[in-house]
């Protein structure tokens, strides 16, 4: 009886072993594609590759209009992360600590833009700037970003908030600091990782953000996924997948940063 058990729990293990493996491999298989037509030789997107050569790459580096596009995306990402932390700290601080009538009701309003399709958003912020004169402009890039990287950035310092021992804050206010000195110097730090997490969150929603982008993109100001698929449509260009590989890259070197900064700090605590 003990073997038989022991026997089909080996081979629930190895089932759940492989079907993980099928589904990674699903979800990894066309990355891995992208990546390796990149380099190769031909001037379409052929798998396999004839055979393997950097002209792209330096093709691409060499075009200033993919430069532009990629600057663009770097630029907008790194303003909407900054807006997004800005906004997102004194929201997740009323909606945790805050004790007025409406709070769920505010909850609900600010993640809204995670559950509603982002083409009602892209068209309705489209109408918005359009009437005000703001389309293809950066202000319009960074704001309609903005809107949809607040939930992620709000969300991730509720969580850290309500991990935080409030009673250590309390007690750096009876040692003599003020409550401004003891959520600076005390609350600031322990809900780091929450910050950080909400900082990466909104550069990587706004880097490969495409449907808003598009709406927003003028002749003069477009970023690295609307000249992607602009491309796209008029040619099949290797540069394309020099681009997609680009954008996985960054969004995987942010990751890893992440995971290094969480284990730093369990290192430390």
């Amino acid at each position: 009886m003990l073997l038989t058990a022991n026997a089909m729990g080996k081979g629930l293990r190895r089932g759940l072993f492989l079907s993980t493996a099928l589904i990674a491999a699903f979800l990894l298989l066309p990355i891995v594609f992208i990546v390796l037509l990149s380099f190769g030789s031909s001037q379409w997107l052929v798998f396999p590759p004839p055979g393997w050569t950097l002209k792209w790459y330096v093709q691409f580096f060499a075009n200033p209009q993919w430069m532009d596009a990629a600057m663009a995306s770097l630029k907008v990402a790194l303003l909407t992360t900054v807006f997004a932390l800005l906004l997102g700290l004194p929201t997740a601080f009323a909606l945790v600590r805050g004790r007025f009538a409406g709070r769920d009701f505010l909850y609900g309003l600010f993640t809204l833009p995670m559950i509603v399709p982002l083409v009602i958003i892209a068209v309705a912020v489209y109408a918005l700037f359009l009437k005000l004169g703001y389309t293809g402009t950066l202000f319009a890039f960074v704001v309609s970003h903005v809107i949809v990287a607040l939930p992620f950035t709000v969300i991730s310092i509720i969580n850290s908030l309500k991990l935080f021992d409030r009673s250590i804050e309390d007690a750096a206010v009876i040692c003599g600091a003020s409550r401004l000195q003891a959520v600076i110097k005390v609350t600031f730090p322990a809900i780091r990782p929450g910050l950080i997490a909400g900082g990466l969150f909104a550069f990587l929603v706004s880097w490969d953000e495409v449907v808003l982008s598009v709406m927003m993109a003028s002749p003069t100001l477009q970023t690295l996924p609307v000249k992607m698929w602009t491309t796209l449509r008029q040619d099949l260009t290797p540069v394309i997948a020099v681009a997609s590989t680009l954008l996985i890259g960054l969004s995987l070197a942010v990751m890893l940063i992440a995971a290094l900064i969480k284990r730093r700090n369990e290192i430390r605590a």
